[in-house]
């Protein structure tokens, strides 16, 4: 059984901000195998599928947890706006070309900060360019340290303490991030379909770190 079909259907049904009832009129099936399909009890058929992609105007790949877009395109380097780092590197994700993870993040660090700047939530801002500010240290350091032939000296911080305390520096920004989500935001609520419509370019690079990240998430 897919997994993350259950999932979506109920987040498109909330999204759609109709009852179980009306979306399973909608769909043509009864409201309880409705409700069996989104809390995962029953297998869907195909017939039901693509009629559930028609319905809530999504692909089939999307509706399975294949991708996060929700019109299910596959992007492509070129698609993406170019960042201001010029520089290329191989051994991207696995299955892709050269560039497109450098491109993958930028433009969705791009939709990341505007949304923080349209919450006006000063603290969450700052909890979460810290916690980025931070990860970006210590990929760098990562990466100066490797081979072990350059200088560590240029670093205040020694090479032995400075993984400890930059994963301790992030859980903290994870903290504060989470108290100041208590708070809340002066922006409206965040849906798949609104970033998409908003970042018509850079949404698709986000949902394919997402996407991405929650492969190897689920490898753990």
């Amino acid at each position: 059984m897919n997994k993350d079909l259950p999932r979506i259907l109920k987040l498109l049904r909330k999204e759609r901000g109709i009852r179980q009832k009306e979306a399973a009129d909608s769909l043509g099936v009864a409201q309880a195998l409705l409700s069996h399909y989104e809390n995962g009890k029953r297998e869907c058929g195909l017939d039901f599928l693509v009629q559930a992609a028609d319905f809530y105007g999504v692909s089939v790949d999307y509706l399975l947890g294949r991708t996060s877009s929700r019109s299910g395109i596959v992007i492509t380097e070129n698609e993406l706006p170019e960042s201001s780092v010029s520089e290329s590197y191989e051994g991207a994700i696995e299955g892709t070309g050269t560039f497109l993870r450098k491109k993958l993040i930028t433009n969705a660090l791009e939709v990341i900060f505007s949304l923080l700047i349209k919450t006006k939530n000063q603290k969450l801002a700052k909890a979460v360019s810290s916690y980025l500010l931070t990860t970006t240290y210590r990929a760098y350091r990562m990466v100066y340290s490797a081979g072990g032939e350059n200088d560590e000296n240029c670093f205040a911080v020694p090479s032995a303490a400075a993984s400890g305390k930059t994963a301790a520096k992030l859980a903290l920004d994870d903290v504060a991030a989470k108290a100041a989500m208590e708070e809340g935001t002066a922006d409206e609520r965040i849906t798949n379909s609104r970033i998409e419509r908003e970042y018509p370019r850079q949404s698709a690079a986000l949902f394919s770190v997402v996407s991405n990240v929650e492969r190897e998430l689920d490898k753990l």
